[in-house]
C-alpha cells in the first residue's frame, strides 16, 4: 500500500506549532530558504546529535571537523566545482520560465500545469546552456576577478583540505575518518518540496579514509552501517532502500555508489536523503596536484606511502528531518471522541520536546506542584508547561509536537506523590512516583523502547 502525500498538511502543520517557517515571511518570502522555529531547531539538532554521537563519540577511528564556509577558491578550481559543477537550464521564451533540461518530465509548465514545458505549439524553448550552482560573492574592499570567493557547495572539501592536520594531530592510523556538520550553499534551478531541495542547507558528511585495496571492503561497512542507522532514527525499515547508481549516473572520479532513499509519499515517493560513495583517491590527489603539498600518508610500519581512497557518507540534516516529520505523521481516530487528533510519532529521542507538564485544575495546589515538577525535569530534558484549557486540547497540542510522555498532576497526586505519564502513540497511562518521573522517562528513551509500547513494559 503506498504512503499518501502528507506534505501539504506538514507545512501547515509546521508553521503552526512552530517548526518550520517561510524565510523573511513578511516581505514576501525568499525562494526555498527556511528558517527553523522553536520546535524546529531542537528537532534538527537532535538529529545532528545523534549522528555526532554515532558517527564521532561512540567510534575512536572517526575525529570531528568543523571547516571555515570560505575557502581559497583554488580549493574548488582542484575539486572540479568551477568548471564541472553545473546544470544544463532550457528557458521558456513564451512564459519566461527556467528548467533544467534534464528534469523537463518532472516539471509543469506554468501556463498548462496538466503539460511538460515543450508540450504544446506556443511554447517556444531555448537550447540548452549550463549554469554553475555555486553562489559567488567577493572578498576584501574591491569588487573583481581577484577577490572572488564563493559559498561551498559542500563540507566535504574541507575534510580533504585538512587531511593531513587532522591525521597528524590525532597520531590517527588508516582507517580512519574525519566527520563534519556544516552548512552549504547551491543557487538551484529546481529546488521545491518544502525543505526537501532548497539552496541553503546543512550537510552532515564524513569521509573515511583507507588503504587503496581495501576501499570495496569498507564501502560495504559503510553501506549497511548507515542504512541501520536510518533504522535506529525511527525510519520505517519497508520505506528504505538503495539505490545504486548506473554508469551514467556515476562521477567520474566514482568507483561506487549508493543513495539511501526514503519514501516520502505520493506523487515524491523514493528520494536521497543520504548518498555512500567510494570516491577512490580522486579528491586527495587533486588538492595534492594543485597545491604542490604532498598528502599522503606514512605507513611507517610497513615503510610506504600513499595517497589513500576515500569512502564518503553524506546526509543532508534538513531532509533527513524533513524525513523524520514525513515518517511520524498520522491522522488518527481516538475512541469515543469526534474530533479525533494529529499526532506527531516521532522517536522519543528527536522529539523537540520531551515531556508535557499539565496541572489538572488550577486548584489544591495541583498548578504549584507542576511547576516544581517541570522545573525539576527541564535539569535532564526539554520540557512544555501548560495549564491554560481543557486536559483534552493540552494533550492534543502536544500530540501535535511530536511530545512522547504527558504527565498530569491531579487531586490525588498531593496525598500520594506521584503523578500520571500518558504515553503518546497508545494513549495508555501509569502511575508513577514524583521523584522517580524523570528516571522512568530517561530509562524508556535509553533503552529506544517505541512510545507505543513503553506503557506496556514494566518497570521496576
Amino acid at each position: 500500500m503506498p504512503y499518501p502525500d502528507v506534505l501539504e498538511k506538514l507545512v501547515s502543520l509546521a508553521k503552526r506549532r512552530g517548526f518550520i517557517f517561510q524565510s523573511s515571511e513578511i516581505y514576501g518570502g525568499t525562494g526555498s530558504v527556511w528558517d527553523y522555529g522553536p520546535l524546529g531547531v531542537e528537532l534538527k539538532n537532535n538529529v545532528k546529535a545523534r549522528w555526532w554521537n554515532a558517527m564521532v563519540r561512540q567510534r575512536d577511528d572517526v575525529e570531528g571537523l568543523d571547516a571555515a564556509i570560505l575557502m581559497n577558491p583554488k580549493v574548488w578550481e582542484a575539486s572540479g566545482h568551477v568548471a564541472g559543477f553545473t546544470d544544463p537550464l532550457i528557458d521558456c521564451k513564451t512564459c519566461k520560465s527556467r528548467f533544467r533540461a534534464d528534469k523537463l518530465q518532472d516539471a509543469q509548465c506554468p501556463r498548462k500545469p496538466s503539460r511538460h514545458p515543450g508540450e504544446y505549439a506556443e511554447c517556444q524553448l531555448t537550447e540548452a546552456r549550463q549554469f554553475n550552482l555555486m553562489f559567488k560573492t567577493f572578498m576584501g574592499p574591491v569588487e573583481d576577478s581577484a577577490s572572488v570567493v564563493y559559498l561551498r557547495p559542500e563540507t566535504a572539501q574541507g575534510i580533504f583540505v585538512n587531511f593531513l592536520n587532522v591525521q597528524q594531530a590525532t597520531r590517527q592510523k588508516v582507517p580512519f575518518g574525519i566527520a563534519q556538520i556544516g552548512k552549504a550553499f547551491r543557487n538551484e534551478i529546481t529546488p521545491g518540496n518544502f525543505t526537501f531541495r532548497t539552496r541553503e542547507f546543512e550537510q552532515m558528511e564524513m569521509q573515511f579514509f583507507v588503504e587503496p585495496g581495501t576501499d570495496m571492503e569498507w564501502f560495504a561497512k559503510w553501506k549497511a552501517w548507515r542504512r541501520e542507522w536510518h533504522v535506529g532514527l525511527g525510519l520505517a525499515d519497508d520505506r528504505l532502500q538503495y539505490h545504486q547508481h548506473g554508469e551514467k549516473e556515476l562521477a567520474h572520479y566514482a568507483r561506487a555508489a549508493f543513495d539511501i532513499e526514503f519514501d516520502f509519499g505520493g506523487s515524491l515517493g523514493f528520494q536521497e536523503i543520504e548518498g555512500v560513495h567510494n570516491r577512490s583517491d580522486f579528491d586527495l590527489t587533486q588538492h595534492q596536484s594543485h597545491s604542490g603539498k604532498r598528502l599522503e600518508y606514512v605507513d611507517q610500519a610497513n615503510n610506504r606511502r600513499y595517497v589513500p581512497y576515500v569512502i564518503e557518507t553524506s546526509l543532508g540534516a534538513d531532509r533527513v528531518t524533513l524525513a523524520a516529520l514525513v515518517n511520524a505523521y498520522r491522522e488518527e481516530a481516538v475512541e469515543g471522541e469526534e474530533e479525533g487528533r494529529t499526532v506527531l510519532r516521532l522517536h522519543p529521542a528527536l522529539a523537540p520536546i520531551t515531556a508535557g507538564v499539565f496541572p489538572l485544575t488550577k486548584k489544591d495546589g495541583q498548578p504549584e506542584m507542576a511547576t516544581r515538577l517541570a522545573a525539576d525535569l527541564r535539569k535532564r530534558f526539554p520540557v512544555f508547561y501548560d495549564e491554560a484549557g481543557a486536559i483534552g486540547r493540552r494533550y492534543r497540542r502536544q500530540d501535535e509536537a511530536g511530545t512522547p510522555f504527558g504527565i498530569t498532576v491531579d487531586g490525588d497526586s498531593a496525598r500520594h506523590d506521584d503523578v500520571t505519564i500518558r504515553f503518546r502513540d497508545d494513549l495508555q497511562q501509569i502511575r508513577v512516583a514524583t521523584g522517580r518521573v524523570a528516571e522512568v522517562i530517561a530509562s524508556y528513551i535509553a533503552s529506544d523502547v517505541p512510545v507505543a509500547e513503553a506503557s506496556r513494559v514494566v518497570h521496576p
